[in-house]
């Protein structure tokens, strides 16, 4: 990863919480043949190394398109306090040596961004791994979060969690600036959708619900979708 000892100081380990959720995220690629090599690096440095109220996780970029197709993702979150705490410690021996030995295992890096987690829906206690995102060109943001929100309070289903939110540097020749994320307990759920989780009198409530956030939410292009799959939260 060579960009990563610059860059470092999808889509969450967010954490829903009272206070505004911020995260970082940097992507990379891994070899097939390092893969072990990587997870067992992030493990034995962050379960001894976890920055205080900061959630990291390790994610692995499991169906992506050709423009998207970095093998991993390390996403830092937390609140505004944690978070800028964690970028003030500066280096160390023992973050040193972590890059050091990290970057013999990477392919290249690939991209980084931070934003804003602004809604979430479902139970926060338990993990949702399987998690099929959604990066979008928002025409109006404060249009389109308010019609969003409106949609998923009544419609979000047991068995899924719901995650909006923005990107505030990182955007890309594509124009990403919103992100949508929606997470499943299983494969198959994922595979399935939200709507495999609903009555068809709740289908039928949420396809009217999403078309009234298509018709009141502004202009949005869809930029590119994917599925990631979580190794290891810390």
């Amino acid at each position: 990863m060579r960009n990563l000892i610059l860059t470092i100081a999808l889509f969450s380990g967010l954490i829903c919480n009272a206070q505004e959720m911020h995260f970082t995220v940097y992507n990379f690629t891994v070899e097939a043949k390092n893969v072990s090599t990587v997870y067992k690096l992030f493990d034995d440095y962050f379960s001894k190394n976890k920055p205080a109220d900061v959630t990291v996780s390790l994610w692995e970029n499991h169906f992506n398109d050709s423009g998207n197709n970095f093998s991993h993702s390390v996403v830092f979150s937390g609140n505004l306090e944690s978070m800028g705490a964690m970028y003030s410690r500066g280096n160390n021996d023992t973050w040193s040596l972590f890059i050091s030995r990290l970057n013999q295992h990477m392919k290249e890096g690939f991209s980084s961004a931070m934003g804003r987690s602004l809604a979430t829906y479902g139970n926060t206690s338990e993990e949702h791994p399987y998690q099929r995102y959604y990066l979008l060109d928002v025409d109006e943001m404060s249009k389109w979060t308010d019609s969003f929100k409106m949609m998923a309070e009544n419609n979000n289903t047991e068995g899924q969690i719901l995650m909006m939110g923005n990107l505030t540097v990182g955007h890309g020749p594509e124009g990403v600036n919103a992100w949508v994320i929606s997470g499943f307990k299983d494969f198959k759920t994922a595979m399935a959708g939200a709507g495999s989780l609903r009555t068809e009198a709740e289908n039928e409530a949420a396809s009217k619900a999403w078309d009234k956030h298509r018709e009141e939410g502004g202009e949005v292009e869809l930029v590119r979708s994917g599925m990631r799959i979580l190794l290891k939260s810390w």
